[in-house]
């Protein structure tokens, strides 16, 4: 179990009100019930119950309460014994897509990288439309992403790049199209259909930008990406370009406001 879990359940043992942890500790309500439900599948058993008078622990979660507390208290003596290396230690977890990743990572970081090489970097990567919710909640406290025009108040960012979007297709003739299912570019790509007129027939879906140009390749449709996903694509040399003018997307580092004082993230954010 991750130390981070056991000390939003202990936090919530405490309070006893998943409004106040969930504030306090700098998550959504959502990720707070999600980590607590991972807890009580893991332990196999309910560690809390909600009731008319409020949330109580069990008898499970009273045990299990002691168990964290003691499970802490041992790293927390492991960690003071240790010799402590110079600079600034600890993980640093950054969310970035696959082009991203390639693209962007290797310059963001390395400044980072060569001030604090004693942090550790847990990059994930995933769908670029889950990238902001995935930092709001918690899980990561870096990401890579595309900038709305409204960022959350909870959220800070940094333009990193500016890219096109593009309209692609396998060189066929081509009625219906291939979007993102959700996300900055699919709400760009139909910006563009009701500016022109266009009333879009969508033939797939897809959760990420490079399966949709792996579609688009197979002849299912014109797809819409950013210019800095095609141009890194392994499938660029099978596409064409249509011609079209597309609003350009944002690209920012983003991490949590109230972060902006912990030692990992001020360090990344000041470099």
């Amino acid at each position: 179990m991750e130390r981070r879990e056991l000390e939003l359940f202990l936090h919530l043992a405490r309070t006893l009100n998943y409004g106040r942890t969930s504030l306090e500790s700098h998550v959504s309500p959502a990720t707070l019930t999600r980590t607590i439900q991972r807890l009580e599948a893991r332990v196999g058993g309910r560690l809390l119950d909600r009731g008319p008078r409020g949330v109580v622990l069990t008898a499970e979660g009273q045990r299990f309460a002691a168990y964290a507390e003691r499970a802490l208290a041992l790293w927390n003596d492991y960690r003071a014994g240790a010799d402590e290396p110079a600079g600034l230690t600890g993980e640093l977890k950054i969310f970035a897509t696959v082009t991203a990743c390639q693209m962007l990572l290797p310059d963001l970081l390395a400044p980072l990288r060569a001030a604090h090489p004693q942090i550790r970097l847990n990059v994930r990567t995933g769908d670029a439309a889950a990238a902001l919710a995935r930092l709001d909640e918690g899980e990561v406290d870096v990401a890579v992403a595309g900038i709305p025009r409204r960022l959350p108040q909870t959220l800070v960012s940094r333009t990193v790049a500016v890219t096109d979007l593009v309209l692609v297709s396998n060189g066929e003739p081509q009625e219906e199209y291939v979007v993102p299912a959700r996300g900055l570019v699919r709400e760009a790509a139909f910006r563009w259909f009701r500016r022109c007129g266009v009333k879009p027939v969508i033939a797939a879906e897809t959760d990420g930008h490079e399966a949709l140009l792996a579609l688009v390749a197979l002849g299912c449709g014109i797809g819409v990406v950013p210019r800095l996903v095609l141009d890194s694509s392994v499938m660029r040399e099978r596409l064409v370009e249509v011609e079209a003018e597309l609003e350009p997307l944002t690209v920012g580092l983003c991490v949590r406001r109230d972060d902006l004082h912990r030692p990992l993230v001020a360090a990344f954010w000041g470099l």
